[in-house]
Parts: structure tokens; C-alpha cells; sequence
């Protein structure tokens, strides 16, 4: 069964920082892109942060989308089948349920793989 398991949301100030892990099971870790999106209420989903596999297609190349850039870091250890977001300078529009997704090899291959998500709250 795939399982991806989002940790790490909570409430930060304004400036604060933030570490979110997805933690995978089920498929194989190293030949996927896996992608950070958020929600925030009232919004539709958005793409955050993506890395690429490093097998084939994939590169291990990481993105962003322009309101993370320069703030947050993707990364992942696939000898923990894990991804990583690091989060610096949130500020309130950082605010949703951010959720990691798996897909093919690289970042634009669709995602078809989703989970639950985990709360990312951040107070002015």
C-alpha cells in the first residue's frame, strides 16, 4: 500500500521556522518526484516545491514557486525513503495544510500519489 505521512506543521510566528517531513512507503522512493502543495482556506491548491528523482528522467533537480523562493528548502534522503521542507521567514500567507504527493520521475509527471496533509499555521 502507498503511504505518504506528512509531520511537522504547527503554529509559528511570523519569521519563524518550520520543518515538514513526508515520510513514503509502498512504492519506490528513489525513482519518484515527490512535491510539496498547500491550500489555504478559501484558495485552491497550489504547487509549492518539488525534487526531482535522480534515476532516469529525473535529476535530483529541485523548484519552487516564486513566493517560497530563497525561503524554502526541499530535500530528501532516500535511505529514509523521506522528504524534507525546510520553511525560514514564514510569514501568514504561508498559512494552509500543506500535503506531499509522489509522482514519475521528474517533477512534471502527474502526482498520483497523495497525503493527508498537515497544518502550517503562522501568526503575524
Amino acid at each position: 500500500e502507498v503511504q505518504l505521512v506528512e509531520s511537522g506543521g504547527g503554529l509559528v510566528q511570523a519569521g519563524g521556522s518550520l520543518r515538514l517531513s513526508c515520510a513514503t512507503s509502498g512504492f519506490t522512493f528513489d525513482d519518484r518526484a515527490i512535491g510539496w502543495f498547500r491550500q489555504a482556506p478559501g484558495k485552491e491548491r497550489e504547487g509549492v516545491s518539488c525534487i526531482n528523482s535522480g534515476f532516469n528522467e529525473g535529476d535530483g533537480r529541485t523548484y519552487y514557486a516564486d513566493s517560497v523562493k530563497g525561503r524554502f528548502t526541499i530535500s530528501r534522503d532516500n535511505a529514509k525513503n523521506t522528504v524534507y521542507l525546510q520553511m525560514n521567514s514564514l510569514n501568514p500567507e504561508d498559512t494552509g495544510v500543506y500535503t506531499c504527493a509522489a509522482g514519475g520521475y521528474s517533477c512534471g509527471a502527474n502526482f498520483d500519489s497523495w497525503g493527508q496533509g498537515t497544518q502550517v499555521t503562522v501568526s503575524s
